[in-house]
């Protein structure tokens, strides 16, 4: 819906104020223009990405649609999920956790989690993490280092798409003005034409520069901000179950490592102590 709001008040703005002063929207109205510009970007776009990049953009407006996947009820559920698995080897000890980690999607704790069973990313990271401690790696500072290089990892991943979308609106301007000289130079063709004929050519040839603007400012670039915002929204949550493992590898008790992933969290989906102590009261030992 944020979305959808935002485009239409950007075409109202843009097109209403040019109604306003008695512009004509048939002027606006020059297809090859729109070819050259937008047909090398896309070309442009090919060009600077590399497949796994370009095959990431295809999903890109269904992200900007949805937004961040996890909202305050998410981390709920990730911190009843850790709390968990960490009361599980609080009492049972570490090989407790071997049919869960091996096996995640028969799992009893992992099914009644059923967003995070969904998300093959977080469960994954969970489970390797996990599975290298019951095999003996105790050491917090080590295990820091290697899941802050996943977690710089996968940020890289997502965020190449964020330089390529911002790449395509700061090239996007210039390719308006080769559309617009590639207008000047048709029209220069033309300049026996009666001064009517030659100011419709040179408006048509300006709109090359106008749509490109137009598009790169009004579209590419907030498009760009947009998913950085979300990606760096979404990666919190796997930054909440890295500081919650290493509070839980450092001895804390499940209360506090989960209380340590807690606080991890952006304000906007940080839920409170007593919501977090709430849910996980109800929660049984799955054996």
């Amino acid at each position: 819906m944020r979305l959808i709001i935002g485009v239409v008040i950007v075409f109202a703005c843009v097109f209403g104020g040019y109604l306003g002063v008695g512009g004509h929207m048939a002027v606006l109205w020059q297809p090859f223009e729109y070819l050259i510009i937008l047909g090398a970007a896309v070309g442009a776009f090919i060009i600077g990405n590399t497949g796994a990049v370009l095959k990431q953009c295809t999903g890109i407006f269904g992200t900007l649609f949805r937004g961040p996947r996890y909202n305050k009820a998410a981390y709920i559920e990730l911190l009843g999920l850790q709390f968990s698995l960490f009361k599980l080897v609080q009492s049972k000890g570490l090989l407790a956790l071997e049919p869960h980690i091996e096996n995640p999607h028969d799992s009893a704790i992992f099914s009644k989690f059923p967003k995070f069973a969904a998300n093959h990313h977080a469960v994954e990271f969970m489970c390797d993490y996990l599975r290298m401690v019951t095999l003996g790696t105790n050491n917090a500072h080590e295990l820091d280092d290697l899941m802050s290089e996943e977690l710089e990892t996968h940020h890289q991943e997502n965020h190449r798409v964020v330089g390529a979308i911002q790449a395509l609106a700061d090239g996007t301007p210039a390719l308006g003005i080769v559309a617009a000289v590639l207008g000047v130079i048709h029209t220069m063709g033309a300049i026996s034409e009666p001064p009517e004929v030659l100011g419709h050519m040179i408006g048509g040839a300006l709109v090359g520069t106008f749509f490109g603007v137009f598009v790169a400012y009004g579209f590419f670039g907030p498009m760009a901000q947009a998913l950085r915002n979300i990606y760096e929204a979404e990666d919190k949550y796997l930054l909440s179950m890295k500081i919650g493992l290493l509070a839980h590898i450092s001895g804390y008790v499940p209360v506090m490592a989960i209380e340590f992933a807690r606080k991890s969290l952006m304000s906007e989906d940080r839920p409170t102590f007593l919501e977090v102590d709430q849910a996980t009261a109800d929660l049984s030992l799955v054996n």
